[in-house]
């Protein structure tokens, strides 16, 4: 479990395809690793990433097909720069909001524009996750918490204060950046439970059925 608070930005060192896999080793630049220990997570672009091996400065990390079909590492090269951030433990600080680390998909950017000294990017995320996206909730991008500032469809706005571009690889996005996308856990399982006894059927659920459901429950006005 993560925060979306980033501590670090690291670099792709290595790429070493492994039939259809991939093993990554990412220099952690200033990321503190002397508490981290061979299967600790790592969340890097908002992907949690499982420590298969470990040096003074990086990290090796396995990354299985369903990971590179979601996930901009897909596109990855070598000399990439990464949003990273360790495992929370009970002590850290939730500065951010609870973030799994397990990407829904990539999303787009589709605009930026400076507006006094922050920066607003418009992005285009897939058709089947807007429903989860609202004016003032939470989103994951690249393993960063943000606030969605407005909606309109499946697009959605984000302010970036200069700490957070400063801080990220956020202010190396232009139009046209794939980034990896992770929704708002508590949205996902309000959905889920609202089907009731017919999440148990195998074959899934029409999204219109979900939303008449959340309709007759109060859940959508």
């Amino acid at each position: 479990m993560f925060t979306g608070i980033i501590e670090a930005v690291g670099e792709i060192r290595r790429i070493e395809p492994k039939g259809q896999d991939v093993t990554l080793e990412i220099a952690t630049g200033k990321l503190d690793l002397s508490d981290v220990k061979l299967g600790d997570s790592i969340a890097s672009n908002g992907v949690c990433l499982t420590v298969v091996a470990l040096s003074s400065d990086s990290f090796c990390a396995d990354l299985s097909t369903e990971t590179l079909k979601r996930s901009n590492f897909a596109s990855a090269s070598r000399g990439a720069r990464v949003n990273l951030e360790k495992a929370v433990t009970p002590t850290t600080r939730l500065g951010g909001h609870l973030v799994s680390g397990h990407v829904d998909a990539l999303a787009e950017v589709v605009s930026r524009e400076s507006t006094g000294r922050a920066i607003e990017f418009w992005l285009q995320a897939p058709e089947h996750l807007a429903r989860y996206i609202t004016e003032k909730g939470s989103i994951c991008i690249d393993g960063i918490s943000l606030t969605v500032n407005a909606v309109d469809g499946a697009r959605f706005k984000l302010t970036i204060v200069p700490h957070t571009a400063d801080e990220t690889t956020m202010k190396g996005f232009q139009t046209g950046t794939k980034v990896n996308l992770e929704v708002d856990q508590i949205a996902r399982y309000i959905e889920r439970l609202m089907l009731g006894d017919k999440a148990a059927v195998s074959e899934a659920q029409p999204q219109s059925d979900v939303m008449a459901l959340l309709g007759r429950t109060g859940f959508l006005k």
